[in-house]
């Protein structure tokens, strides 16, 4: 198992990462999320051992990796550019591992074949990089970081370079192959589509913290502040004033309460673990469910999305089946919850 514990680094004289802890425990993939200069990169980057912590300790089962150089940490990288070798063929680009290692031609050959098979490029070992597509490339970069059969995979925006076609199919084949081989895996990306698609926990990552944990159903059901919830484009944010609250009611988990909170769309009676009081200022996050409170919307834009519409008005986004006309005023249900 890879632990992490409390990690810091800084870049040009500024905090770059704020104590960082998480594990990856064995066959999981924990995806960082977060924008770009977030420190994503440079962490995945001191895991390998191509940068040094200011502070922390990195553990691999238990052992101190901050002495171990990177090529005997035994961890697998893909990167978005490949990396692969122009000069060489594909089985030598994927054997390229192996014969650093000097295992011998009749181990290397079946093992080379075995993972062209995974990777669904079989029969492709004499072609060049020059000659394959960017998901062919990115394939092979991937079955190059398998031979060795390392302890963990490392992905940094592996498929960032790709048209959302491809890389859907292809986030759709890594997953299957991680589950397969149980590699634990991190991969670094600041697509939320990839990441709840790859992942079983996401970390998300904002000004060098960990500011949201989870698995991807937990993180989007509850982002947790507004900034999660504008980055995930979880939904629509409104302002409110605390009128009253009432704690820790038996319906609730004990610590939390039930809060009234004005807002230019009505009072919303909002479930929430956080505490406040009456005059406060909050920030909810407003979804669409067939169960909510309901409010009244004056359209301002309607777009068109394939099988339904996308309806803009005074600063909320809805989806709705049927199109309304611009200046109708619609009625539209919604859950409420508490982001701060």
């Amino acid at each position: 198992m890879l632990e992490i514990r409390d990690i810091f680094k800084t870049y040009e004289g500024k905090p770059l990462l704020r104590g960082i802890s998480f594990s990856v425990a064995e066959g999981e993939t924990v995806c960082l999320l977060g924008a770009s200069g977030s420190g994503k990169s440079t962490l995945l980057r001191m895991i390998a051992g191509l940068e040094n912590p200011e502070r922390g300790l990195i553990l691999f089962n238990d052992l101190d990796l901050a002495h171990t150089p990177t090529h005997l940490r035994d961890f697998g990288l893909v990167f978005q550019d490949y990396g692969l070798f122009p000069h060489l063929s594909i089985f030598d680009n994927i054997a390229f591992g192996l014969k650093m290692r000097n295992l011998p031609t009749l181990e290397i050959s079946p093992r080379v074949a075995a993972l062209l098979e995974k990777v669904n490029l079989t029969g492709f070992e004499t072609r060049k990089v020059t000659d394959l597509s960017g998901g062919e490339q990115q394939r092979v970069a991937l079955a190059r970081a398998l031979a060795p059969q390392p302890r963990l995979l490392m992905f940094d925006e592996p498929l960032g370079a790709l048209d959302r076609t491809l890389k859907e199919s292809l986030l759709q084949e890594l997953r299957s192959i991680l589950h397969e081989t149980k590699i634990p895996a991190i991969y670094v990306t600041h697509d939320q589509d990839e990441a709840f698609t790859i992942a079983d926990r996401i970390l998300l990552l904002h000004e060098g913290e960990i500011v949201r944990a989870g698995t991807p159903a937990e993180v989007w059901s509850n982002p947790g502040s507004v900034w999660a919830a504008t980055f995930l484009d979880a939904g629509n944010i409104v302002e409110g004033e605390i009128q009253n609250t009432e704690f820790e009611t038996p319906a609730l988990a004990r610590g939390a309460s039930v809060m009234n909170v004005k807002t230019r769309f009505g009072v919303f009676s909002v479930k929430c673990g956080h505490k406040h009081s009456a005059g406060e200022k909050v920030s909810l996050l407003l979804r669409q469910s067939g169960e909510g409170k309901e409010i009244k919307l004056k359209v301002e834009d309607v777009l068109f999305k394939r099988d339904q519409f996308e309806v803009r008005g005074e600063g909320l986004v809805f989806q709705v089946k049927e199109a309304p006309v611009v200046d109708q005023v619609i009625k539209v249900r919604v859950e409420v919850k508490c982001l701060a």
